[in-house]
């Protein structure tokens, strides 16, 4: 039984902060003798004191301004669950100066303010963990820092969004429009009412940021990430996808070359035969390849009360372990430096092209000349469908430079008889 009490301040109790408290009360014999400290989450901060709560908070304070929860000294770890921006910057901040413990599951603060967050953490003697930030409950901060140290990470590459990875799956597999398919993963709760973020790739990216930052030593801007989201992705080039052996995935990818970082997120064609063609619905999974370790792929939801509340305990227990023993806190996060950021144009890809063009002698051939002086070799050619007197056409490329493929791309744009270039999307 152990005896030492630490106290924990909850701000905010919405959706995984509910899962933080019911995990405590489930698991807590277990939680407790792994941490090797009572725990008590002391107070929580809440909008309304008059709001009905359905989960039992027994003992806890429920109070509307952070500041008791801040300024309380019995307070030894802050939990920050309020998803905002700004305003847990300044909360979290606060609670650091103070000499608090802090974990958090807001990727964007992550992102955006981390190595500030985290050269504050330092010099005040405490530590930041955020492994709820990007997988829900797949563990994927921790196996970076600590089980995949020994190696030199050369690519990340995952599924990393569950709200894009269901709609994808549900266009996929019951063919329905993307429209339809969003409107069912927000009756479902897989996405917001807003769910700009997540289906314009920005929740990837994001998250993509914090994985990179890791895997490579390196701090990373925002802006250095390509980011395409799902909201032009059609239910023709899903089938077309399979047809031609490929599932149709939202992918965020991040690869250490000798001039620098690669870091994207677009929707890509994944051969059916890898393992991330047979995620699906709100399900993530991320691949890591190491120079010493080879491939592992690590697999799970990536949402959700219960598995990020999962993440945001393990996080409790790392941190009161810290405090007991009084374990150095060495950030590592602000030893990293700025490594440089290729540009897109410069890295190789392979693509899928649908165009449209009228159905006469010659179109191919005028495309082969381009792809031909651009340098660029293709795979395939197939011509489709013929609706009055325009056919349509699929082509997928080799791996190729993307500055040669798009240099095609304006040129193929100025053949007469090309009407339309449908959709352009890269493979795997």
């Amino acid at each position: 039984m152990v005896d030492n009490l630490i106290n924990i301040g909850l701000l905010g109790c919405g959706t995984v902060g509910s899962g933080v408290v019911k995990i405590i009360k489930r698991n807590r014999e277990e939680i407790e003798r792994k941490a090797g400290s009572r725990l008590n989450i002391k107070k929580v901060l809440v909008r309304s004191l008059d709001k009905e709560r359905p989960l039992e908070l027994e003992g806890a304070e429920l109070v509307t301004e952070v500041d008791k929860i801040l300024e309380d000294p019995e307070i030894k770890i802050v939990i920050e669950l309020i998803g905002d921006v700004e305003r847990a910057r300044e909360y979290m901040e606060k609670a650091l100066r103070k000499g608090k413990f802090v974990v958090t599951a807001n990727k964007d603060l992550m992102a955006q303010h981390g190595r500030e967050i985290f050269k504050l953490a330092r010099d005040m003697g405490v530590n930041v963990y955020y492994e709820a930030s990007v997988g829900g409950g797949i563990p994927l901060i921790r196996p970076l820092k600590h089980s995949l140290a020994a190696n030199r990470i050369m690519r990340i590459m995952g599924i990393i969004n569950g709200t894009t990875n269901y709609i994808l799956t549900q266009m996929t597999l019951q063919g329905r429009g993307y429209q339809e398919a969003l409107e069912e993963a927000q009756e479902k709760g897989f996405a917001e009412q807003d769910p700009s973020s997540d289906v314009l790739g920005k929740d990837a990216a994001y998250k993509l940021a914090i994985l990179a930052s890791i895997a490579f030593d390196s701090t990373i801007n925002m802006d250095s990430i390509y980011t395409e989201g799902i909201t032009e992705v059609k239910i023709r080039d899903i089938r077309y996808a399979e047809e031609l052996g490929y599932k149709l995935k939202l992918l965020a990818i991040g690869d250490r070359m000798e001039e620098g970082l690669a870091l994207r997120v677009h929707p890509t064609l994944v051969p059916d035969k890898h393992p991330l063609a047979a995620v699906n619905d709100e399900f993530n999974a991320v691949f890591f390849e190491g120079d010493a370790v080879g491939e592992i792929m690590l697999y799970g939801r990536g949402a959700g009360e219960m598995p990020t509340g999962s993440a945001v305990v393990a996080d409790v227990i790392e941190a009161v372990r810290s405090i007991n023993h009084q374990v150095e806190n060495g950030v590592m996060e602000v030893e990293f430096s700025q490594k440089p950021i290729m540009p897109l144009s410069r890295i190789h890809s392979k693509f899928y092209i649908r165009l449209k063009a009228i159905d006469e002698p010659g179109v191919f051939a005028s495309l082969a000349n381009i792809f031909s002086e651009e340098k660029v070799s293709l795979d395939m050619i197939i011509q489709k469908r013929r609706i009055e007197e325009m056919a349509e056409i699929v082509l997928v490329t080799h791996d190729i430079r993307e500055e040669n493929f798009f240099r095609s791309i304006e040129r193929i744009k100025e053949i007469p008889s090309i009407r339309e270039i449908s959709q352009l999307l890269r493979v795997v």
